[in-house]
Formats: C-alpha cells, structure tokens, sequence
C-alpha cells in the first residue's frame, strides 16, 4: 500500500504565506547541534531579514547557540507567531539552514545591521559589542505548515528573493527614513488599509521588490505590492500608489 503524500504541490500562495511568515517574524527558535555530544539544543533568537528574505541573528560569543554553529554551521529555524486560540491552527515555517558569521566592515554586514536595527531598535545598544556578530541562515529547504492538512515543501528559490538588489538596497533606508519623517500619516494607512490593523505609530522597517514591512512596537506586518518591482525606479511610485489607494478607501 503506497502512502499518501501529506505535502500539497508549492503553490504562488503558498510561497507568499511562506515569504510572510518570514518577513514578520519578530523572534524563532534556533536548533543547533551541542558540540559537546551533538545533541540538538532549542534556543529563542531574535530575528530579522535581508532584503532577500534570508533571515538574520546577532547573537554572542557567550551564548551556546554561538557556539554550536561556530563547531557546525548546519542549524533550523522555526518562526510564526501562535496568535489566539490553537497555537497549532496558525502558519509557521521551519528552514533548514547553514549559518555563516558576517564580517565588520563589510558591505553585506553593513546591510544586515541597518535591517536588523530597523526591526529591533533596542539592539542598538549592544549590537556593536565585541562579542556581538551578526550571522545570516542561508536556508536551504523550508516545510510549510499554514494551518491544519496544509503543509508545504520549499526550495531555496521559493523562500528568497532573486538578485541583484543592490539598486534597491541603495535607496531604502533614505526612502525607509523619508516615509516615516514626512509621510506617517501614510504609513498609518498602509497598515489599517492593506494589514486591517489598528491606528497607531507605525513604522516602515523594510522595503524590498515584492513588499513592505512595518512594525508598530511588537506587531508586525507585511505588505505585498500588487506586482514585484522590476526596477528600483518604480519604488517611489510604489509607495505613492499604496497611500492613494489606502487614503481613497
């Protein structure tokens, strides 16, 4: 008797429930392997994104979980936020992944910590310790679970964003910074129109072809532009579009 598969065929929704899992997740659990006994060892970790969607960790050389991925790289994250209710009836994604340290002064280091601070602000206060280092989880599968008989595999493809991004990562913090400075009211907007949720001080965190991430203390939420962009040129009149639909509603 053959089993039945339980994973559904990857769909367009299923990769943006994927993709927005990870865009939103504010904290995970990391798995490492002990390298005293290569037992695997769960540890809470903030997390954020590159513009790429490949999540990020600051994390210190005190830390076990440092360790462990110092000794072995390979490593899995689990991210989705339980909600109310069942925890089991909400979305979550686990990403096999290999961690790799970023290096001071270089370009990708420099991306990762505007990204990283741009969602957890506070980290501003430790983030350039000695001890402290930024490390990305290049994934290299994700299995998908979006609620009860919906689970999903993933690729690489599937979860990250294609390159090259440098002429958005050139413009994103001056429009990032532009937006929330001038444009609040805007951003407000964006997230009771396109996110239903309530009023407030929202923040935009993150912008990249595909989207937009803000964040209002701990809520987070992302939002997908209509089309990917296919220019960085077409950012501004991206946003514009947003907050002329989200202000006519």
């Amino acid at each position: 008797m053959v089993e039945k598969d339980p994973y559904l065929p990857t769909d367009a929704e299923a990769i943006r429930l994927a993709r927005s899992v990870l865009r939103t997740a504010r904290f995970g659990a990391l798995a490492t392997l002990d390298p005293a006994d290569g037992a695997p060892v769960a540890t809470r970790v903030a997390v954020a994104t590159h513009m790429d969607g490949t999540p990020l960790i600051l994390i210190s050389s005190l830390s076990a979980h440092r360790q462990a991925i110092e000794a072995d790289p390979r490593c899995s994250l689990l991210v989705g936020e339980p909600g109310k209710g069942d925890p089991l009836a909400h979305p979550r994604l686990t990403i096999k992944a290999r961690a790799e340290r970023l290096m001071r002064g270089t370009p990708l280091h420099d991306h990762a910590r505007r990204r990283y601070l741009n969602r957890h602000p506070k980290a501003q206060l430790y983030a350039d310790f000695a001890d402290f280092a930024f490390f990305h989880l290049l994934p290299d599968t994700g299995l998908l679970n979006g609620g009860f008989a919906r689970a999903y595999r993933l690729s690489q493809e599937e979860l990250v964003l294609p390159g090259p991004l440098e002429p958005y990562l050139e413009v994103e913090q001056s429009a990032i910074e532009h937006m929330n400075a001038d444009h609040a009211d805007a951003v407000e907007n964006y997230a009771i129109h396109f996110a239903g949720a309530k009023p407030g001080k929202w923040k935009l965190t993150g912008i990249d072809p595909e989207g937009i991430d803000l964040s209002k203390g701990d809520d987070v939420q992302r939002i997908f532009f209509d089309q990917p962009l296919t220019d960085a040129s077409k950012l501004r009149p991206a946003l514009v579009g947003l907050a002329k639909r989200a202000r006519e509603s």
